[in-house]
Formats: structure tokens, sequence, C-alpha cells
């Protein structure tokens, strides 16, 4: 059953091998000419050297900030999606479970192996995410793409698409539907996970003159204290008058706040710090794979038992 698994879906083995091999030459040829470029840029400084390289691989950023979002859906949608959906689709399994495997195990290898695999994949982009994220300076904790490209969280993503895709398909028993479902929920669990993350801890208060929280920092929510000490949300109007020539952008904005901290007032930042990055890995890979599982109960729940 292994063997026959593998070569059943050798072409989607041999897709994400590949497409995994050409990403890995992407990290590898922008890390060295990367290299190359901070070593004659050596005067510069830490900010100074960080723009200039943003500026230079902005394709690749680019790639960065799509790859979270994208390859879970490619694996629910052309892994997951397709296992059962296309057997029902053109009545395969009519004929596949009423050999001498019974439906429920044919599932347990397909499952294994590929969800196996999945996982394998998600935790190779994690090490070429790893190792090449020093050099470029990026957050790892405050940027939430980059957050989910690290550690375990690929592995937990990636395994949750693919059961998401194979319960879709036992569900609905149609690719395209469930392909669809999985790009749907795919995005609200994105959004829901990213709410959810600012409770998974206290975040610690910060009084402060400066206009920013720490690097690598996540900012939760935002406010005032006045001179005497007690937290406001907003400054009352008049405080500090806006200067009419600056407008209503940037510069004004800036203006007013330097007001507001001369006269007494600071800013209050309620953050999550890098210190809590393992924390917040282990909850979402939790949460992830707990909905894995439950999806695969799912699955399992609408197989026959035999053929």
């Amino acid at each position: 059953m292994i063997w026959l698994t593998c070569r059943q879906h050798r072409g989607q083995l041999l897709v994400m091998s590949g497409l995994l091999a050409a990403l890995g030459v992407v990290f590898l040829v922008s890390w060295l000419e990367a290299t190359a470029f901070v070593a004659s840029h050596a005067g510069l400084g830490a900010g100074d050297l960080d723009a200039a390289l943003a500026e230079r691989y902005q394709a690749v950023y680019t790639l960065f900030g799509w790859l979270p979002i994208v390859a879970p859906a490619l694996v629910g949608v052309f892994w997951g999606a397709p296992l059962l959906g296309r057997e029902f689709e053109r009545g395969t399994h009519q004929l596949v479970w009423t050999q001498g495997v019974s439906p429920r195990r044919w599932l347990a290898v397909k499952l294994s192996v590929l969800g196996g695999a999945v996982a394998l994949g998600g935790l190779a982009m994690s090490a070429m995410v790893s190792a090449w994220r020093p050099l470029f300076r990026t957050d790892t904790f405050g940027n939430i793409g980059i957050f989910n490209m690290l550690g375990v969280e690929p592995v937990a993503w990636w395994v949750f698409a693919f059961m998401l895709g194979t319960a879709a398909g036992a569900v609905l028993r149609r690719t395209l539907p469930a392909m669809a479902v999985v790009v749907g929920v795919l995005a609200v669990m994105t959004f829901t996970l990213f709410s959810l993350s600012d409770h998974y801890a206290t975040p610690a208060r910060v009084v402060t003159t400066e206009a920013g929280v720490e690097q690598d920092a996540r900012l939760v929510s935002r406010a005032w204290t006045d001179p005497a000490g007690a937290e406001i949300a907003v400054p009352p109007s008049g405080v500090c008058p806006r200067d009419p020539g600056l407008g209503r952008g940037e510069r004004a904005q800036l203006a007013y706040e330097r007001c507001l901290i001369e006269k007494g007032y600071r800013y209050v930042f309620y953050v999550h710090g890098p210190e809590r990055f393992w924390r917040f890995q282990l909850i979402d890979a939790a949460i992830l794979l707990a909905g894995a599982g439950a999806l695969g109960w799912l699955t399992v729940r609408r197989v026959p038992r035999s053929g």
C-alpha cells in the first residue's frame, strides 16, 4: 500500500520537491549575492543597510509576503481536495474499496504517507527560511508573515490545509467545490489565528516618549497617559493646536505628538515581546493540529468501513 500510494501520487511528490528546490535556489542565490553586497557596503549603518537590502531584494520580499498564504493553499487544493473528491467524482472508489484492502485501511495509509510528506515539505521550507533570514535582519516575531514560515508553523499549516482539503473532498464529493472551500477556510483561519494570538498571553504595558515599540515586538493596542499618569484613549482636543500649514499628513501628526510629549503626555503601548516567539508558535501549532485531527476524524466518518 505504501509503495502504491507513492506511485499513484508521484506527480504531486515530484512537483512539491521541484517547487521546494526552486525556492531553495532563489534563497541561496539571493543569500550569496546579498553576502557580497553587505561586504561591499560595510560602511553603511544598520538602518541604511537594511533599507538598501529591502530595495535591492524587493522581489524576494514580495515572494516572502505571499508564501505563508499561497503554500498551504496549494497543499490543500492540489493534495487534499482531489484525494477523495476525485475518487467520488470518477466513481473509482467503487472499484478501489471492493478490493482486498478495506476502505479505512486504504485511507489510513494514504493519509499517513501523504500527510508525512506534507509535514516534511513544511519542515524543509522552515529550514530554508531560517537559514536565509538572518542576513536580511527581518523581524521574526513582529512580522506575522515571517513568523508563519519559521519553526513549526509551516508544518502545522501544511498539515491542516491537507486535512482540510481531504475532508472537504470527502463531504462534498466534488473536487472543484472542495478546492474553493480550502481557499475560503484558510483565509478565515489566517485572520482568526492572527486575532486570537493577541490573547495567548497578557501583553506587556510600556510607557515611553518614543513613537514606536521595541524591535520585533507585536503591537496589541496603544493609548496615552496624561501629565498626572492616568491612562486615556486620546489626549483632549485643544491641548496642542495643529499647524494648518502642515496639513493633515504624517508631518502634521508627528508635530502634534511632539507637542503632547513636551506637555507631559506619554505613549502607552501594549505589546508582546520577541521572547514569546516559541510560546506563540506552539499554541498556533496546537490549534492547527487539533483542527487537522478533527478534520481527519470527519474524513474517516465519511468513508465506509467496507466497500
